[in-house]
């Protein structure tokens, strides 16, 4: 569990220290789209901690601006796997989050922040989730920490990567 914790302290440091890449009002989605890549730690409430190598995908509908987030993560001992829905408006956010392999799912609530989104989850549909999730993002580095209070689960922690593709692609304006 220390690692845990120094490895989203010394991230929240070198994220906050770098020079800040801020979408603007209304805008709140913008630096989200494209493919991101990275590792992280999940840990269980049994005190067990697993590196994960996990893999994030956001989409921004069209039409409706609403965003679209998948993020796989893979472990010695298995997977998981959370798809959101999240809308804005006027810096509130709404949505469902799911998560795949433990089958948690809720209604998402939250706000965007200077730096990215603070969300809550509260199940749904005879769910016990009740979870955090703070997603940070400066250019090409993004930070996903997800509390869980009310699983087998504990946390998890990632530090992602833009893809090079996806960076050569928005830097040119496709």
């Amino acid at each position: 569990m220390t690692k845990l914790i120094t490895l989203a302290a010394s991230a929240v440091f070198l994220l906050w220290t770098s020079a800040a890449s801020i979408a603007a009002p209304g805008d709140a989605f913008a630096n989200f789209p494209g493919r991101w890549t990275g590792e992280g730690r999940l840990g269980f409430k049994d005190g067990k901690t697993e590196a994960v190598t996990c893999r994030a995908t956001y989409f921004v509908a069209k039409v409706t601006g609403e965003l679209t987030q998948n993020i796989r993560c893979a472990s010695p001992s298995g997977k998981i796997e959370v798809k959101s829905k999240v809308s804005e408006a006027g810096g509130v956010l709404t949505g469902t989050w799911n998560e795949l392999i433990y089958n948690m799912s809720g209604e998402l609530s939250g706000e965007v922040t200077k730096a990215g989104f603070r969300v809550t989850v509260k199940g749904t549909e005879g769910s016990d989730l009740n979870a955090t999730m703070d997603i940070l993002v400066k250019e090409n580095r993004q930070i996903v920490e997800i509390h869980f209070n009310s699983s087998t689960l504990l946390g998890l922690t990632l530090l992602l990567g833009k893809s090079t593709a996806e960076r050569t692609s928005n830097a040119a304006g496709n």
